[in-house]
């Protein structure tokens, strides 16, 4: 169903469009999780090691996905909430095929340079075989994450947030039965896990793109939609190429970290890997919530309904901190129960580091999810300069400060990088919301 975010109360309107992306994510990362989970329990602790190793150069392959979700879906909002449906459809179109063609190539260069890469971050040798087995069925998938992250793109740009989040309901809740069956009954390892998310991914994709194009067909035009358009393409990519920066250097960033992490050893690989599965579960629910929260911004943007923008910022700043409340009191008292749940063993280095992690990070969320729906506003906009000028200094800062701690406080060092990098690049993020246009009443 589709709806139009530029009428009714702004804080119902843009809650009752999130918290269903909440959800959709939650059930999106249950996928990395099922797989580290299961990793870790049925195989062993370097299979977890391999799984969480891998999944830092996965983050790789996702941020150009995540850059297809947000160019096409801010685009198509604004067309949307202009009504010029025309357009839209072109837009749709126009990434659907640019999509697949940059897929091909980011599959080529995935599977010619894995060994590379793994090599490149000093990953363990006993983890190296397993890692790379994992990345490369992981890389087979790629066309079904790219499309089914533009198929999610383009619901949340129609005002729909509920068909995702029944796709990824059910595939996910799937893949945890197909990992296990997999690992146990077929005794596949890191294998298993791998081809499981496959299979769920692509029957959730194939489903998610017919529906799109069925909810388009049913959108009535006065002239057939053009199916691409270089003028279109040059808009979404404005867009989406500063997002897939954006994320591409976050997981540069983290590949330089993860190598730092690497030099401690199995153990410590294994308890980051579980910790960092459950941190990114918060971070990337927040992250979607800014992107639902940028598809309202360009809808009313669209409609040229400006004060709705500031209204919107203040609703989405609520709705997260409400949100991190049980998350911050799970994560800091009861790290322990969370990390285990990915181990086989109650006690020893691999689940202090988690703990250790978790407690550190998880009173920032507050600061982090500020950050994310000041960037959801600012991207929604295509307030682009800003919102990678903040992103970028919260990445060079963790970079560098995790170096440089390291080598002087250990692996806790490495912890203490994400908080000052969020912190920093908050203040940034909201003080160039609060530059906007929407504050100077003037149009875009």
């Amino acid at each position: 169903m589709n709806k139009d975010l530029t009428v009714g109360e702004p804080q119902k309107v843009l809650w009752q469009f999130c918290l269903p992306l909440f959800g959709s994510i939650i059930f999106q990362q249950l996928y990395n999780i099922a797989d580290s989970l299961v990793a870790g329990k049925f195989v062993g602790e370097n299979a977890l090691a391999a799984v969480g190793n891998s999944y830092e150069i996965t983050l790789i392959f996702i941020a150009f996905a995540f850059g297809c979700n947000i160019g096409c879906s801010v685009i198509v909002s604004q067309l949307f909430g202009a009504k010029q449906y025309s357009e839209m459809k072109t837009a749709v179109y126009t990434t659907l095929i640019a999509g697949a063609v940059l897929c091909g190539v980011l599959m080529a260069g995935g599977l010619a340079l894995c060994r590379s890469l793994l090599e490149l971050i000093n990953t363990p040798a006993e983890i190296l075989d397993d890692s790379m087995l994992y990345l490369n069925i992981y890389i087979l998938g790629l066309p079904f994450l790219f499309f089914y992250n533009i198929a999610t793109g383009i619901f949340s740009a129609l005002g729909d947030s509920k068909t995702p989040f029944i796709f990824l309901a059910a595939s996910s809740t799937s893949n945890i039965a197909v990992d296990i069956l997999f690992v146990t009954a077929f005794k596949m390892g890191v294998a298993g896990v791998a081809w499981a998310t496959f299979l769920c991914q692509g029957v959730s994709c194939v489903l998610a793109i017919l529906v799109v194009l069925r909810r388009l067909a049913g959108v009535k035009t006065e002239k057939r939609a053009a199916i691409f358009s270089w003028r279109l393409l040059g808009k979404i990519s404005v867009i989406a190429i500063p997002s897939i920066l954006q994320q591409s250097f976050i997981s540069v960033g983290n590949i330089i970290i993860q190598s730092v992490i690497n030099s401690f050893g199995a153990s410590v690989i294994a308890g980051y890997s579980a910790s960092v599965k459950l941190n990114n579960l918060v971070i990337t629910s927040f992250t979607t919530l800014g992107n639902g929260i940028s598809n309202y911004t360009a809808q009313n943007i669209g409609a040229q309904k400006m004060e709705r923008v500031k209204q919107g910022f203040r609703a989405g700043l609520k709705l997260v901190w409400i949100l991190c409340v049980p998350l911050f009191l799970a994560y800091f008292f009861a790290g322990r129960y969370l990390v285990f749940l990915f181990m086989d063993n109650s006690t020893g280095p691999a689940i202090d580091t988690g703990i250790q992690f978790l407690r550190i990070l998880s009173p920032f969320y507050f600061v982090v999810s500020a950050k994310l729906v000041a960037d959801g506003i600012l991207r929604g906009a295509g307030l682009m300069r800003n919102f990678m000028i903040a992103t970028f200094t919260d990445l060079i800062l963790r970079v560098a400060l995790a170096i440089g701690l390291a080598r002087v406080f250990g692996s806790i060092g490495i912890w203490c990088a994400w908080p000052i990098g969020w912190t920093i690049a908050m203040c940034m993020s909201v003080w160039f919301y609060k530059c906007g246009p929407w504050n100077r009443k003037k149009e875009i």
